[in-house]
């Protein structure tokens, strides 16, 4: 399965900034906005807590027959400290993988400098000068998707 985790501050939370083995270069993926309202149409919450309107039996089938996985966990702040704020996360697997990988994305960038940069400012206690990306809810035009996401 891969993820995408398109929630800066958590992932580098998860990264440890680009400090942790194996997880020294950080790539921003740019994708189709297409691409990424048909995953969360066709994925499946990884917990039932998170599903709503459909019974345990009907959760565990819609996850069990699902390439997509989606699940919101705590966002964190610069300094990695849990926030009330959620972050989404959405796992891909079999034929999605492929498109992912072949059709979706449009650019990758490497920005593995500008993460040990700003990770300078957070070590250093200056986050007036930290520049992340801002971030807010995005509404999709389909009201159904919105409901499913709890994005009122």
């Amino acid at each position: 399965m891969t993820w995408i985790k398109p929630n800066f501050l958590w992932m580098m939370y998860r990264s440890g900034w680009g400090t942790k083995e194996g997880q020294e270069i950080t790539l921003a993926i740019h994708l189709k906005i297409s691409a990424f309202q048909n995953y969360l149409e066709n994925a499946a919450y990884t917990s039932f807590a998170q599903s709503e309107g459909i019974s345990h039996e009907e959760w565990r089938n819609e996850l069990e027959n699902s390439s997509i996985r989606l699940q919101w966990d705590p966002d964190h702040d610069p300094h990695g400290k849990k926030e009330d704020r959620r972050a989404i996360q959405i796992g891909l697997r079999d034929n999605f993988i492929n498109s992912f990988a072949t059709k979706d994305i449009l650019l990758i960038e490497d920005i593995s400098e500008f993460v040990r940069e700003q990770h300078k400012f957070v070590q250093n206690n200056q986050l007036a000068d930290l520049l992340v990306p801002e971030e807010k809810p995005f509404k999709f035009s389909n009201a159904d998707l919105n409901s499913k996401l709890k994005i009122s």
